[in-house]
């Protein structure tokens, strides 16, 4: 039995999962620390959908209570590589790796417009229907796109909204803690803690631009971005090794 499966409880938590590499290490800390996991994940007409597959897949293996996936339409407003027609970047040939520069480059355009709030929003709501009061989100802000959503400030803004905003937070029956956990490990810190808490890193996707068979690109900034904490962390990628297999 794996250590994020031997634990239960009562203290229940919701856990926002894309079915990427971070969702699901920060959903396998919350079970390891003893939170009984309601996980929610959301089909926003995003262009790498494939992913709703594996936060599923993720979901089940690491022992969630619930897991519902809710089906929202953030193309309806656009203004991303991954909401709309825009074109994904991709690394140049031969460049190694990917390092967002949001002060000469800015924020890029694989930035969802306002997607962790409006996330974080839901969360919110279903916190207060099953009664739990606290909710992780795997945010970093090391080793990530520049996005601005992704802050520590931006996390301790929204909690202090969130015991502002709910019936159960003026009543004073709980307090909501927003947990990100990830918010200052760097990749390789994230992999390394994923094999820890033995997350199948093969079920995970992190690609933004996937070919039909579901297959990562390899260039997009969201691929060199994993590939490079999987470097850096000395472990193979089990998903890039299947999906290179698949091709061979």
């Amino acid at each position: 039995m794996s250590k994020v499966a031997a634990r239960s409880s009562t203290r229940k938590a919701i856990c926002l999962l894309s079915g990427g590499l971070d969702s699901a290490t920060c959903l396998a800390i919350a079970r390891e620390q003893g939170f009984a996991c309601y996980c929610l994940s959301f089909d926003y007409g995003q262009r790498h959908a494939i992913e709703l597959r594996s936060a599923a897949l993720v979901a089940r293996r690491l022992g969630s209570e619930e897991h519902r996936t809710v089906k929202i339409d953030l193309r309806a407003f656009g203004g991303s590589a991954l909401t709309s027609d825009m074109e994904v970047p991709k690394a140049q040939a031969g460049e190694a790796q990917v390092a967002w520069d949001t002060h000469r480059r800015g924020i890029p355009p694989t930035y969802v417009p306002a997607r962790n709030t409006v996330f974080l929003s839901f969360a919110l709501a279903y916190a207060e229907v099953v009664g739990a009061s606290d909710i992780f989100i795997g945010v970093n802000a090391i080793d990530y796109s520049g996005y601005p959503d992704c802050r520590p400030e931006f996390i301790r803004a929204f909690e202090t909204m969130a015991n502002l905003a709910t019936k159960a937070g003026v009543e004073g029956r709980t307090q909501v803690t927003i947990h990100a956990p990830l918010i200052r490990m760097t990749k390789a810190e994230i992999v390394r803690k994923a094999v820890e808490l033995n997350v199948d890193l093969a079920s995970t996707h992190s690609c933004y631009d996937p070919d039909e068979s579901g297959r990562p690109c390899g260039a997009c900034d969201s691929c060199l971005l994993r590939s490079k904490g999987f470097a850096e962390a000395g472990i193979t990628d089990p998903a890039l090794a299947a999906a290179l297999q698949s091709l061979s």
